[in-house]
């Protein structure tokens, strides 16, 4: 009994310590692997939209929030009740479509949770 006791909490820890959603990132490597949103995101204050909308401020933003930029149904439809936190944004950059289906964003995703951990630091970065 012990034993199971033992194994079950030995692997809660590995799975929290391990977790996306936990991991802490690191914002330099982050910006390097921005990069890749550059070519539809723009990354700076003020910065017009692209084919994408700007990403500045984007950690704890709502959802389809910018304004002049044209969401697709999909998104809007998230308008108000969602918000890109760190765990929205883990799942979504992990595979977009998968997240939903109906998105413009024809970005593959970044499958790498340290990729992703890094690039969210990055993002949090992006504030005032």
């Amino acid at each position: 009994m012990k034993k199971i006791i033992i194994s079950t909490l030995t692997l809660a820890v590995l799975l929290l310590v391990n977790s996306p959603a936990s991991a802490e990132g690191d914002a330099v490597k982050g910006k390097k692997i921005a990069n890749k949103c550059k070519a539809c995101h723009t990354l700076k204050k003020g910065g017009k939209n692209k084919v994408g909308p700007n990403l500045w401020n984007i950690v704890d933003r709502g959802i389809a929030e910018i304004e002049g930029f044209k969401y697709s149904k999909a998104f809007k439809a998230k308008k108000g009740t969602m918000k890109w936190d760190e765990t929205t944004l883990n799942t979504f950059i992990k595979k977009p479509r998968k997240w939903e289906k109906k998105t413009k964003m024809t970005f593959p995703g970044i499958r790498k949770d340290a990729k992703r951990a890094d690039l969210i630091a990055y993002l949090k970065t992006l504030k005032d």
